[in-house]
């Protein structure tokens, strides 16, 4: 994607050849809850090149979405820590850190009084960009996720499909041009059709830029499309992280094979209908 505006939080620039630190970084990070003696994330350590489309896999419960949010510090982790491009993010102030990364959520949580417009500005008019500027990017984003800006900018959020309030939910959360965007189950409540274009569209976005992109789904076929590497996530702990192909080639242990099977059911009960 070409934008006037430069990534927000400073990555290095590895197509010049430039190489750097890894774009997120997980080093033996925990976290439990006051009221349980589990892991909900038991002692993760990743380390998440700049560019990559990372996709978390696992079922309810697994830790995926807590992983997460642990990225933005909406959870705090009980133990390790996580970098952003070599800086810890404790140091960071959260409401700032989360201003630096792109958030979009199933629920997508627009604005109802808002006009789509004000709903895509919502940051830059917090970052007081001028008006100008908030208009062309308004304009920008919105041709980027297939919206055309007369049409929509005007309109409420009850006006739009739900398809296309998860397009608006993305537009808005690309409006500062992050480097890092955070995807959490975003398309799980949007028809299968609907959802197959938007899983379209996210990739050619991703491929237009140098976003590092972190995408957690319950859906192996989702996980598998959008993933240039996948983590599965089980209980707490990462399974497996890998891409899709070495996944499928070389499952890690008993639940990445389950899972896969499972998919593969799948298939041949299609097959079995044509």
């Amino acid at each position: 994607m070409k934008t006037s505006q430069k990534p927000s939080m400073n990555p290095s620039n590895k197509r010049s050849g430039n190489m750097g630190p890894p774009a997120i970084k997980f080093h033996n990070v925990c976290k439990t809850y006051s009221k349980s003696n589990e892991y909900a994330v038991n002692h993760v350590n990743l380390s998440i090149e700049e560019g990559e489309f990372i996709t978390i896999l696992g079922s309810s419960g697994s830790g995926k979405t807590t992983l997460l949010k642990m990225v933005n510090r909406l959870y705090e982790p009980s133990q390790g820590n996580i970098k952003l491009f070599g800086e810890d993010i404790v140091s960071i102030d959260p409401v700032m850190l989360r201003r630096r990364i792109g958030y979009v959520i199933q629920q997508v949580g627009l604005f109802p009084h808002m006009t789509i417009a004000k709903n895509i500005a919502t940051v830059p008019r917090l970052l007081k960009w001028d008006k100008e500027k908030i208009e062309e990017r308004v304009s920008e984003l919105l041709h980027l996720v297939g919206l055309y800006p007369r049409t929509y900018e005007h309109r409420y959020p009850s006006q739009l499909s739900g398809g296309q309030q998860q397009r608006i939910g993305l537009a808005r959360a690309l409006a500062t041009n992050p480097a890092i965007m955070l995807l959490d189950e975003p398309f799980g409540a949007l028809d299968a059709i609907t959802r197959l274009h938007l899983q379209d569209e996210l990739l050619k976005i991703h491929g237009g830029s140098n976003k590092t992109f972190l995408f957690v789904t319950h859906d192996i076929n989702e996980a598998f499309k959008l993933g240039t590497r996948v983590i599965i996530m089980n209980q707490g702990k990462v399974c497996q992280f890998d891409t899709p192909k070495e996944i499928v080639n070389h499952p890690a242990d008993e639940f990445v094979a389950s899972l896969i099977q499972s998919s593969r059911e799948q298939e041949r009960f299609w097959e079995a209908l044509e």
